[in-house]
């Protein structure tokens, strides 16, 4: 491995809906041979919501990870939200990119206000103010005129805000086609494009149905 490719990232995970889209991202960074850590940080809200959409619920955060992918997780270290003297709250640590899947309004304001008073809040200012890669998955509809003023706040700040929409052009026949496709968007915004994204290449003339 080049030792450039050695990237640590950060995942958020909170309360909005779409725990399928953090699994997804997961799996991928553990088999992505250019991360060596993930640094994994859920709030309360965000284990509700595994146990909700994905049956995931465990007392031992330990073991998270591995739940999570089905899987061994060797590069996933699970950090409690409430530790704000993590390493990831220093802009002193090394991090490469971090992302909120799912990021929901109320982090979003968070992080909008910087008020840094839970782990995930302080690690997205932390990249912000270090110039990192912050990536914000929010999910919610519609958006209020205050979730919109959030967004534009922390864009301008220096965050990507990729609100979880599906996409069709790349013709899916599954959720999972959908949740992956969303995914590899994410990764490719981090630094980290998937070998397997699809990739348009232009629109193939006749194959249009007609009405």
């Amino acid at each position: 491995m080049n030792p450039a490719d050695h990237k640590t990232i950060v995942i958020g995970v909170t309360g909005a809906s779409g725990a399928v889209l953090a699994q997804a991202a997961l799996r991928l960074l553990e088999a992505d041979g250019r991360v060596a850590r993930i640094h994994l940080v859920v709030t309360d809200t965000g284990m509700r919501l595994l146990a909700h959409e994905l049956g995931i619920a465990t007392h031992d955060t330990k073991q998270l990870p591995s739940l999570l992918i089905g899987g061994p997780a060797a590069k996933t270290e699970v950090l409690p939200d409430k530790d704000v003297g993590a390493s990831i709250a220093s802009g002193s640590y090394p991090v490469d990119a971090m992302v909120v899947i799912p990021c929901s309004m109320g982090m979003l304001a968070a992080i909008a206000a910087g008020t840094s008073d839970d782990l995930i809040a302080r690690a997205a200012d932390v990249c912000l103010k270090e110039g990192r890669r912050l990536v914000l998955c929010v999910r919610d509809t519609p958006f209020s005129r205050i979730h919109l003023e959030n967004m534009l706040r922390v864009q301008q700040a220096g965050a990507v805000i990729m609100p979880a929409i599906p996409s069709f052009y790349h013709q899916p026949k599954t959720i999972d086609d959908l949740v992956a496709h969303y995914v590899n968007r994410v990764l490719a915004q981090m630094g980290l494009p998937q070998e397997k994204a699809y990739r348009w290449q232009g629109q193939v003339k006749g194959n249009a149905r007609e009405a």
